[in-house]
């Protein structure tokens, strides 16, 4: 019996390349992609939404934890007032792209 047909019929049913190894990486990257980049990105596309709309009067939190209400405001860099000690007001000056959150905008209550 000749060995030659059983081989070409086991290669013919072997999964090749693209099967064992290309299917399977990009079913990774799309769940990848799927579960961290996209989410991520659309995070940081309203971060930087809500940096763009930060004005005089709001309320917000920087990255290291300084709570203060923004009393001036240029392209790049808010100045926020972050105390009252003794009828002086404490101001800093902070990077927009260090703010963290906004807690308030200018108008709304502390309630709202």
């Amino acid at each position: 019996m000749n060995a030659l047909p059983l081989v070409v019929w086991a290669q013919a049913q072997s999964p090749s390349l693209l099967n064992s190894f290309l299917v399977p990486m990009v079913m990774v990257f799309a769940i990848f992609y799927l579960l961290l980049i996209r989410p991520q990105n659309k995070q940081r596309q309203e971060h930087d939404k809500m940096l763009a709309s930060v004005d005089k009067g709001d309320e917000v939190v920087t990255t290291g934890g300084l709570h203060g209400a923004v009393v001036g405001a240029t392209d790049e860099v808010l100045t926020l007032e972050i105390a009252n000690v003794k009828g002086e007001r404490v101001r800093v000056k902070v990077d927009r792209k260090s703010i963290d959150r906004r807690t308030t905008r200018a108008g709304e209550g502390e309630g709202a």
